[in-house]
């Protein structure tokens, strides 16, 4: 339900026309209660945002997340896809079984540094160090925590895959939200970013209080999932320390999730 919870202004102007045939002037106005209290919830995600202040120019650093789907059938031009989107960092998730060679061998061409735990990974055009598992929920490694010696300094960043949730079964994705949050607020590095696939949506419940202090860089709707048609958003890029003048979504070919990407300064 809370998945859903932005799409049910859709309901409203069916309201409002079976109010109209039925001849019912009581009915149609009514529906303007229902109206407000939606565009007062999601309106905002539709609306353009205030135009960017340039300002002086600045490094910046273009990160993208991508969930490559374990049954990916062209992983090949999935990775040439990423590499087209010029990203300095790229995360991503579902790596392994039949993909993970095709996209090891493009990725590898192009960046020069790799870390990978279970099936979550990281690329980067600058050194990487220190990477170590994170605790995510599940019985096997879909999370890691690294650094990157950007130009502009070091960089901590936290590539995660959340359990996977069914109407009803939330449990695991629960508990493994609960265990990162707690991980990401003790973290005492100045600058983080977390990308992956959180498989929480923007308006579920349990992402209101999750990792106090980091922000979603989402702006507007952009929805992720499913690719073809996307109606939720359950891909996010966090960041503490950092300004985000610049972000969007991406569709690349094979995967079953859009690539959510940034353009990070350090603060």
């Amino acid at each position: 339900m809370d998945i859903a919870a932005p799409w049910l202004g859709v309901l409203v102007p069916v309201l409002a026309v079976g109010a109209v045939l039925c001849r019912c002037p009581a009915g149609a106005v009514a529906t303007l209660a229902p109206l407000l209290v939606w565009a007062y919830l999601f309106g905002s995600w539709w609306a353009p945002g205030p135009a960017a202040d340039p300002g002086p120019p600045v490094p910046r650093l273009r990160v993208v997340s991508q969930n490559l789907f374990a049954a990916n059938a062209t992983p090949g031009a999935s990775a040439r896809a990423l590499v087209a989107t010029e990203a300095d960092v790229l995360a991503v998730q579902e790596l392994g079984g039949t993909n993970r060679e095709a996209i090891v061998r493009v990725l590898d061409d192009t960046f020069a540094y790799r870390t990978e735990l279970g099936t979550v990974g990281l690329w980067s055009r600058y050194p990487i160090s220190d990477t170590t598992p994170v605790d995510v929920g599940v019985d096997w490694h879909r999370g890691l925590r690294t650094h990157i010696a950007t130009p502009a300094g070091d960089l901590v960043v936290y590539v995660v895959h959340l359990p996977s949730i069914r109407p009803g079964e939330t449990a695991a994705r629960d508990r493994g939200l609960a265990r990162l949050s707690r991980e990401l607020s003790a973290d005492r590095a100045e600058r983080v970013l977390v990308a992956g696939d959180f498989n929480t949506a923007s308006t579920d419940r349990n992402w209101r209080g999750f990792a106090p202090g980091y922000r979603d860089i989402r702006t507007g709707a952009a929805f992720t999932w499913p690719a073809a048609f996307p109606i939720a958003r359950l891909d996010h890029i966090l960041v503490r320390g950092l300004t985000v003048p610049h972000t969007e979504v991406l569709r690349t070919p094979g995967p079953d999730h859009r690539a959510v990407a940034a353009e990070i300064e350090f603060d």
